[in-house]
C-alpha cells in the first residue's frame, strides 16, 4: 500500500527529473539563440552605422549587448545543472559531453569578463570558437544521444548517454570538476593580484563616484 511519505517521495523524485530533462531537452533551444545573437554583432555594428538618430543607435547597441549578454549567463547558468553527479551519472543520464560543454562555456564566459570582445578582434574570436565548440559538446550527445536513443540507431546512440556509458562518463565529470576547480582558482588569483593595479583604482573611484 502506498503512504503518504511513499507518495511525497515519488512526487518529488518524479518532478525533479522532469526539470532536469525539461531543461536538458529546450537547452539546444537556447543555444541556438544565443550563438544567433553572438554571431550577429557585425549585422548590429552595420546596421547601427546606417543610424542617424545618436540616441537611437545608443538604445539599439544596448537592447543587444543586454540580450546578448544575459543570454550567455542564462544558458550557463541552467548548464550548471549537469555538474551534479547524482544529476548526470544517475536516473535517466544526460548527453555524456554536457559537462565539459559547461566548462567550456564558462570559459567563453570568462573571456567577456576578463577581457574586451566586443572592441578587440582576437578576443571576440576566441570566444566564437569557445562558444561554438560548447554548443557542439552539448547539441551532439543531446540531439544524436538523448533524443534518437529510441530510434534504433546503434550502440554508439546510447553510448552518448551519460548513465549508458559510466566507464567514460565518470572520468568526465571529475576532471571537469577539477578544470573548474582551477579556472575558478587562477580567477581568484587574478582578482587578488589586480586589487593594488591602477585599473583597481580608477574602477573603484568611478563607483564611489
Amino acid at each position: 500500500m502506498l503512504t503518504g511519505d511513499d507518495l511525497a517521495t515519488a512526487i518529488t523524485n518524479g518532478g525533479s527529473s522532469w526539470m532536469v530533462l525539461s531543461v536538458a531537452a529546450v537547452l539546444p533551444i537556447i543555444w541556438a539563440f544565443t550563438l544567433s545573437l553572438h554571431f550577429a554583432r557585425p549585422y548590429v555594428l552595420r546596421f547601427l552605422q546606417k543610424l542617424t538618430l545618436r540616441f537611437g543607435g545608443d538604445v539599439w547597441w544596448l537592447s543587444y549587448v543586454l540580450t546578448r549578454d544575459a543570454l550567455l549567463v542564462v544558458t550557463l547558468c541552467l548548464s550548471v545543472v549537469f555538474l551534479f553527479p547524482n544529476v548526470y551519472l544517475r536516473g535517466d543520464g544526460l548527453g555524456i559531453t554536457a559537462p565539459i560543454a559547461t566548462l567550456v562555456l564558462f570559459w567563453a564566459t570568462l573571456i567577456k569578463l576578463l577581457r574586451d570582445p566586443d572592441d578587440n578582434a582576437k578576443d571576440f574570436q576566441i570566444q566564437s570558437i569557445l562558444l561554438v565548440i560548447a554548443s557542439a559538446l552539448y547539441i551532439v550527445p543531446q540531439m544524436y544521444g538523448m533524443e534518437a536513443a529510441d530510434q534504433g540507431l546503434g550502440d554508439w546512440s546510447t553510448a552518448l548517454i551519460s548513465t549508458s556509458n559510466l566507464g567514460l562518463a565518470r572520468p568526465i565529470l571529475w576532471v571537469t570538476l577539477g578544470l573548474f576547480a582551477v579556472t575558478g582558482g587562477l580567477v581568484f588569483v587574478r582578482f587578488l593580484l589586480k586589487l593594488g593595479s591602477p585599473e583597481a583604482g580608477d574602477a573603484s573611484a568611478l563607483a564611489e563616484a
